[in-house]
């Protein structure tokens, strides 16, 4: 028997046979039966090339692949093509095998065995993927050089044989910070991109200090920034606490407090940091905060009998005053007008402040509806101190202990304010505590002062924790979170910073006669629960949904403490109605209102 092998000129695609792969590009071998058989074709496909190993050489030969060509010619007697024998063709290794002087290829190698190459292809990348949030980007070479000149200063950084390496990881701890400021300049506490804020040029300082790591400089999320109480834009705070993962023990540093006080402007300072459990969280660790509203007595005059506001009041009924003039007392026997309040019933003036207790304060903030449970607050207690002269002005000082704050609780004193000096009934407040909405004005953010956060809950347990200890010295020993053991740094602070300020500015730009004067020249019928009966009337309720005729409108002037911005606002033009803003607030949702309270 012989066998003939034809070439076959066509060309058909590849395809998967038996999970191997099969190249059509195959030869087709035509047998020719001889004798007294009779003759038929047989197809078969031969098998692809074995896998090879690569020869342990160090050179790689080049191969360059020839296309073959097909000769139409007919085959002779003994069933040859022409150009072809009978002698099968051998592989490259088989000729390597026969010649000794040719040299074995090595390296990466295609299906049919030939080198590959990677010129002209693009180098291969890993997928990274989507960037986590927080990490750094790839920064050009003069990002870097400033990075390495900011760790020269650091304390962080390391020197070897006069080349700078990586800083070193330092440990570092769940720390709560003790500090107080002059929130005059800021835009509140609370970190806001492209803003300055308390937290913002605090966690700077920190990072300059070497308190946090430049790893985690990027980002306050990385140290779990978080704070007991938040402040409005140009609020003041004798005693406020943050907590994040600090290096509390920085390479070449004894005073740590002062190391970090120096990176500080004098308007904000840290008096103290206390160790804290790693699961200590400064918002609901907080029991309770206390606030002070400072403002002067002359607001708590009646408006006067031609303004906007008194028209509108006296349509209602005649405005009582504190003393009718015929039954005045001697001036030294004389109560102040704060303390008369017409109509009283009860003994004490916080007891006709109706504020203690657990109320829904839905009407004392912004974008709460009536049957939001959020509007369950808790106050502790209220205090009225004394008056007192500074200059030529008289102030007086309220004191509000409470649970929780919602947002711009400034109109728990608006309220108190208007109804006093409009010779409203105390009840008005219970009203303000029921289903129907109205308008109470803010006052004005320069005489609010965040006290100090309370952390009671948390020192119990602490102190529980300690007794079981034989040596503070021990790893697991948590001092307890106190203020007023910093209490003389903190009126001293209060007394320079925050008072002598609020005074000064009071005095230079008068920001409180301008808030009663815009105030008193409102004509519409927002106010008109302000009345001798101390209900609130239909006029005066506010509807979803529902356009009313002259709404009273806030102003932003008044959130503003800082002395060169109120006076770069100009003089207040009392009935420029153009001028009127609206709330920005209302738009807010649940979760920023949530975020903005403390």
């Amino acid at each position: 028997m012989r066998y003939t092998r034809w070439i076959c000129p066509l060309s058909f695609p590849s395809f998967r046979v038996n999970h191997r792969h099969v190249d059509l590009h195959s030869r087709f071998i035509v047998k020719i039966m001889s004798g007294s058989e009779s003759a038929h074709r047989h197809i078969s496909l031969s098998p692809p090339p074995a896998k090879r190993s690569p020869p342990e050489t160090s050179v790689d030969v080049p191969l360059k692949r020839v296309k073959s060509t097909h000769d139409a010619t007919a085959a002779d007697d003994d069933g040859n093509i022409a150009g072809q024998t009978d002698t099968p063709s051998l592989s490259f290794d088989q000729k390597v095998a026969e010649d000794g002087n040719a040299e074995p290829r090595r390296g990466k190698r295609d299906a049919a065995g030939y080198p590959k190459s990677r010129k002209g292809k693009s180098k291969d990348k890993r997928n990274v993927g989507p960037r986590r949030r927080g990490t750094r980007s790839e920064r050009t070479q003069q990002q870097a050089d400033d990075d390495n000149n900011d760790d020269a200063a650091s304390p962080q950084a390391v020197e070897q044989e006069g080349q700078k390496i990586k800083p070193l990881r330092l440990p570092k701890r769940q720390t709560a910070l003790l500090l107080g400021f002059c929130g005059t300049g800021c835009s509140g506490m609370q970190i806001q991109p492209n803003l300055r804020t308390i937290e913002g040029v605090l966690f700077d300082a920190l990072v300059r200090a070497g308190a946090v790591s430049q790893d985690n400089a990027d980002d306050p999320v990385k140290v779990g920034l978080g704070r007991a109480a938040r402040t409005d834009a140009g609020v003041h705070a004798a005693g406020n606490l943050v907590s994040m993962k600090l290096i509390t023990t920085i390479p070449g540093i004894k005073d740590w407090i002062g190391h970090v006080n120096s990176f500080l402007p004098p308007e904000i300072r840290v008096w103290g940091k206390v160790r804290v459990q790693n699961s200590f969280n400064a918002r609901t660790s907080c029991d309770s905060r206390k606030y002070t509203y400072f403002f002067p007595t002359y607001l708590l005059i009646p408006p006067k009998p031609n303004t906007a506001l008194a028209r509108t009041l006296q349509s209602s009924g005649p405005l009582s005053t504190a003393q009718d003039a015929s039954t005045e007392p001697s001036p030294s026997n004389r109560p102040h007008v704060f303390w008369d309040i017409p109509n009283a019933e009860s003994t004490t003036p916080e007891e006709d402040l109706k504020f203690e207790g657990t109320h829904n304060f839905h009407n004392l903030t912004v974008g709460r509806e009536y049957g939001d449970r959020s509007n369950q607050r808790h106050m502790i207690r209220i205090e009225v101190s004394d008056p007192a002269v500074y200059g030529d002005t008289e102030w007086i000082s309220v004191l509000f202990h409470g649970q929780s704050f919602m947002l711009h609780q400034r109109k728990m004193m608006s309220a108190l304010v208007l109804s006093c000096r409009t010779g409203t009934p105390s009840r008005i407040i219970d009203e303000l505590y029921g289903p129907r909405m109205v308008m109470v004005p803010k006052m004005p953010a320069l005489g609010l002062l965040l006290e100090y956060p309370i952390f009671e809950t948390y020192n119990k347990r602490i102190s529980a924790n300690n007794e079981k200890l034989d040596d503070p010295s021990d790893a697991d020993y948590r001092p307890e979170i106190d203020f007023e053991v910093h209490r003389k740094e903190i009126d001293d602070f209060k007394q320079k910073y925050i008072y002598d300020n609020m005074r000064n500015t009071e005095d230079q730009c008068g920001i409180f006669d301008a808030w009663i004067r815009y105030v008193d020249s409102y004509e519409g019928n927002d106010l008109t629960y302000l009345n001798q009966r101390g209900i609130i009337p239909s006029t005066a309720v506010i509807k979803k949904g529902i356009k009313r005729p002259r709404p009273f409108k806030e102003k932003k002037r008044f959130d503003i403490t800082s002395l060169a911005d109120i006076k770069q606002e100009g003089a207040l033009i009392i009935g420029d109605e153009a001028a009127d803003e609206e709330n920005e607030e209302e738009g807010l949702s649940k979760g920023k209102l949530d975020e903005m309270e403390g």
